[in-house]
């Protein structure tokens, strides 16, 4: 699967290339230390320093254009001593070359290079088990993996998913298969059938669905083309057979998924890098929020008790990424019984759409009127962000009941995490009166969503909050 794959690349090129010259360094160090006890007295230091320095750019050129770290996590603990072994014996066969190149072979230490070597390759393979041992775990758990949902017909359908879980990578989660043409069973190979040709769109706007794999050899163009833009509306990443048809779009990629060759169809697609980068802001940003969180927390805890009955904190279901559920917290604003109060102001809701707001809200408490005019009552989901379920900036994860109305076209706004902010909050929230308004504003910001765009978001997140600009 190419974007995961792609994850994968950027994991081996800086992890591993930072752990390997990590590990050439120390190595370099215990073999000096072992040579000369002690790294002051090593004589010869410019030759000696020089010749490491020479290991470090063999080892970042070796490292980048031979791609000795391809197939990392799938690997096997042999073939990855021996790519470890093969790297350094061309290594100590180049430098030997360049040493006596420059006539410097007899005023470099032998013990140290010798000690070098065997503790490099011990360090180097010690480290790769460890961090192969990780990324395998991490990869296998729930939040990392890629739900995927498989497309096929009756006569294909075993042997296509026979094929594709031998094939299946670490993070795939192969949650359900459509079978157009009906099927003799409730699941195959211990998937379930969730669909057919009747129901497959109604069943796959409520699932959570990150990809999809379809593989239709006897379907029609118009068929195969009507099932990829449904899906690609929705914010699916779509893979289907490149025998089936010649469709191609500015949006689709030539790659392999499970031993199929495949065009793969993304609305949008964010290389691995930049998203690193994302989540690493989303970390930073999170812990400086709960540290800012714990200070005002026992201020705000007694001012929500003194005000009305309840609990501190206020968890809700809501719709994250691709349809996946979690839970979202924030400082209690409302009465207890808000959620069953809805129902009776339905009539008076302020916007055209799927979504609920009044100015005037009576459920709102006293105490809470200021944490939302201040977005104080924001502040827990600093924690849903530190867990990855929301994002710094994103789009707003909707509630159970307004998800269940979603059409494919409102659901591709859940492609991206969701975020505490975004562009409609920053683009006056108050003015908003309908509820496309703020679909047309997320779907803005993931067609166009760059570094920039988040830092620029943040930065009138800001002024919204301190000068309470959009928010009742």
């Amino acid at each position: 699967m190419g974007r995961k794959e792609r994850q994968t690349d950027v994991f081996e090129m800086y992890v591993l290339l930072l752990t390997d010259i990590f590990c050439l360094f120390l190595s370099y160090l215990i073999s000096l230390y072992l040579r000369f006890h002690a790294v002051r007295s090593i004589d010869e230091p410019n030759l000696h320093w020089m010749v490491f320095w020479g290991i470090l750019v063999y080892s970042i050129l070796y490292d980048s254009l031979v791609d000795y770290n391809r197939n990392f996590t799938k690997r096997g603990y042999y073939v990855e001593a021996k790519a470890i072994v093969k790297r350094n014996v061309i290594m100590a066969a180049g430098v030997g070359v360049v040493l006596f190149s420059f006539k410097q072979a007899q005023n470099y230490s032998r013990l140290v290079y010798g000690y070098f070597m065997v503790a490099d390759t011990l360090l180097t393979y010690a480290s790769h088990v460890a961090l192969k041992k990780y990324l395998r775990a991490r990869l296998k758990k729930e939040r990392h993996k890629v739900k995927i949902m498989v497309i096929t017909d009756r006569a294909n359908v075993g042997e296509l998913m026979e094929k594709l879980l031998k094939k299946a990578e670490l993070y795939w989660d192969i949650t359900s298969i459509a079978v157009m043409d009906g099927a003799d069973g409730n699941e195959v190979k211990g998937i379930p059938v969730v669909a057919d040709a009747g129901n497959l769109l109604d069943v796959a706007k409520q699932m959570p669905i990150d990809e999809m794999f379809l593989y239709l050899p006897d379907a029609s163009r118009k068929q195969v083309d009507t099932i990829i833009m449904d899906f690609e509306t929705m914010g699916v990443v779509c893979h289907y057979n490149i025998d089936v048809a010649g469709l191609s779009t500015k949006n689709s990629t030539v790659e392999e998924f499970g031993g199929f060759t495949v065009i793969t169809y993304a609305e949008n697609r964010i290389d691995y890098k930049r998203r690193m980068i994302k989540r690493l802001i989303d970390i930073v940003g999170s812990l400086v929020g709960l540290l800012i969180t714990a200070v005002l927390f026992p201020f705000v805890a007694i001012a929500i008790k003194l005000d009305s009955k309840g609990p501190v904190f206020f968890a809700q279901t809501r719709i994250g990424k691709n349809g996946r559920r979690f839970k979202i917290y924030k400082f209690r604003s409302m009465y207890v019984d808000a959620e069953e109060r809805k129902k009776e102001l339905e009539a008076q809701n302020e916007v055209q759409g799927l979504m609920f707001k009044m100015e005037n809200d009576p459920r709102i408490t006293k105490v809470g009127r200021f944490l939302r005019k201040t977005s104080i009552d924001e502040l827990p989901q600093f924690y849903n962000i530190l867990i990855g379920d929301m994002s710094l900036v994103g789009t707003r994860p909707p509630t159970e009941d307004e998800f269940e109305r979603y059409t494919p076209y409102y659901r591709r706004r859940l492609c991206m995490t969701p975020g505490l902010t975004g562009l409609w909050q920053v683009s006056g929230r108050s003015d908003i009166q309908n509820f496309d308004d703020v679909v047309k504003y997320d779907l803005h910001y993931i067609d166009y969503w760059s570094l920039s765009l988040d830092f620029k978001i943040l930065v009138q997140t800001v002024g919204v909050v301190l000068f309470g600009r959009g928010a009742k």
